[in-house]
């Protein structure tokens, strides 16, 4: 996120778009209600009349895999009509005219066709949007889970940038992350072209000072492996060996059955978790990982905050933190790490090594933790980057870019747009709240459809229906909503039957490698 939730409280205005915010992030969407109950306004964008709707000014249902589209539409009419921040993009933008070229080729009455939205209606949604400032941008899988995510997100950037919504108090874009702790993942370097703090390894100085650090010679100069690249290895015989550590691979990557066979291919598989789980049946070795409150640590919310963790209770068994795990693994290779705990490996590796963390220290994050940047133990953190229109690369850089339909659309043969997302009552692939007793309360995934096709289907609520893709089918029972327009199935991935992970499409995009969840064709029917 370039803001902060504390900023929710002061804002005029919110853009929620791809993001199912009330069961995918209950507590932000908390603080977002609670501003709108306070007079904020509220711009809600997409395909499902999901529950955020009834707290909306505008709620626009958009057609799967259009945002492009329509952003493009929204942007053309803030030209056209003079509505846009010409003094913000005068004096911290570059690339204006390449945008301007490229979204007056979406007007409104173009992009009504593709995105399923009235001319009326686009205008409607611009003028708004430019009638308040500042305003919050939220987004979330809805967004990124798409072959063209990559250019969405650009796309919401090049809107609040248009805007003059960036590098200011209760504005900006402000991604919801999908998991706990995947900002503090990535900014750990878990990412193919990154060392810690988003240094890049095509970088000969970041490299240089990482071999010093580490003691090795010959560090990588070329981006790794992305995960549909390791699993395809992985049955090619390219890549040999796999190590798995809180990932439930089996349950959340698209084609359930392309990828067990992916993992059942793999001459060693290793697994680091805590509970068993359908991945770690392939695996040749399994090591128990202490949970979350079985270790000190930090996590990094979305909000680039990081934060303490507290150790609670005794790891059960011979469970042992991930990092004790790698530690012992390592010295069996010849390398003494002399870090010996997270503060440890905190203080003296992380905070140390990454230019941005450098000032985020144990002991100054006892309370409330601190965001980043936060360059020195002097800094206060940073509640919101590109303060005063400054962004990292000098200026804010328009990205032009061309709507692209989904990879699978529906045909005669499939004629329904299948999208996934997550439900309240379960988390991941409940590998958790299976054991914590939410079984009780959603025992088993449905499939989502509108009452108009249902009846066209003469399928009642409840009946149990039979969902097909090009690459697999489940039986689950049919729940009927007014959420769901025609022509769309909704489900999820948490059950192991009934995932919607048995149809989803290996589609990804070209840069991310982040696959296409929210859109595959599907047919259904009535189980007889």
């Amino acid at each position: 996120m370039t803001n902060s939730f504390a900023e929710f409280q002061n804002a005029k205005m919110f853009m929620v778009i791809g993001s199912n915010m009330t069961e995918a992030h209950p507590v932000a969407s908390t603080f977002l209600k609670n501003a709108v109950m306070n007079g904020a306004k509220l711009i809600l964008v997409d395909p499902r009349r999901q529950p955020l709707a009834d707290f909306a000014d505008l709620f626009v249902q958009i057609k799967v895999g259009s945002d492009i589209a329509f952003l493009n539409a929204l942007m053309n009419v803030l030209i056209t009509e003079d509505l846009y921040d010409k003094k913000f993009v005068q004096s911290c933008t570059t690339g204006f005219d390449e945008l301007k070229a490229k979204v007056m080729a979406y007007p409104p009455e173009k992009v009504s066709d593709i995105c399923g939205v009235s001319p009326e209606k686009i205008r409607e949604t611009a003028r708004l949007l430019a009638s308040v400032k500042p305003c919050m941008l939220c987004y979330t899988l809805g967004i990124t889970e798409h072959t063209c995510g990559k250019n969405n997100v650009m796309s919401t950037a090049n809107l609040q940038m248009l805007l003059g919504n960036m590098g200011v108090e209760s504005g900006g874009v402000n991604p919801l992350r999908g998991q706990n702790n995947v900002q503090g993942a990535c900014d750990m370097g878990a990412l193919p072209n990154v060392f810690p703090g988003y240094q890049q390894v095509a970088n000969p100085e970041a490299r240089a000072k990482f071999e010093k650090a580490w003691g090795v010679t010959g560090l990588p100069d070329k981006p790794g492996l992305m995960i549909p690249q390791m699993m395809e290895g992985l049955a090619s015989g390219k890549v040999r060996a796999l190590w798995i550590f809180g990932e439930n691979l089996a349950n959340t990557e698209p084609d359930i059955a392309k990828v067990e066979h992916e993992l059942a291919s793999a001459e060693f598989l290793v697994c680091n978790d805590i509970f068993p789980t359908e991945t770690t049946r392939f695996a040749h070795v399994i090591f128990p990982a202490a949970a979350w409150s079985e270790d000190d640590g930090t996590i990094t919310s979305s909000e680039r905050r990081v934060n303490r963790i507290r150790k609670v209770s005794d790891a059960p068994g011979q469970a042992k933190p991930n990092w004790w795990i790698f530690k012992q693994i390592a010295k069996r290779f010849g390398h003494e790490w002399t870090s010996n705990s997270g503060q440890e490996i905190w203080d003296n590796e992380v905070s140390v090594l990454a230019p941005s963390l450098a000032g985020i220290k144990y002991h100054r994050i006892e309370n409330d933790g601190l965001q980043w940047p936060c360059p020195n133990e002097e800094h206060p953190g940073t509640a919101f980057l590109h303060r005063e229109g400054k962004f990292t690369c000098g200026l804010g850089v328009f990205n032009a870019v061309d709507w692209t339909p989904p990879a699978e659309v529906p045909d005669d043969q499939y004629p329904f747009v299948l999208s996934t997302g997550r439900r309240l009552y379960h988390y991941h692939t409940r590998t958790q709240t299976s054991r914590a007793g939410m079984d009780v309360i959603l025992p088993e995934e449905t499939a989502d459809i509108s009452p108009h096709d249902a009846k066209s289907r003469d399928i009642a609520d409840g009946d149990y229906v039979r969902v097909w893709s090009r690459r697999g089918e489940v039986v689950v029972k049919a729940r009927l909503t007014e959420q769901v327009p025609p022509g769309m199935v909704w489900m999820a991935f948490h059950f192991r039957e009934g995932n919607a992970n048995w149809l989803t499409n290996p589609a990804f995009d070209p840069v991310t490698q982040t696959a296409e969840y929210k859109a595959c064709a599907v047919n259904l029917e009535k189980k007889v």
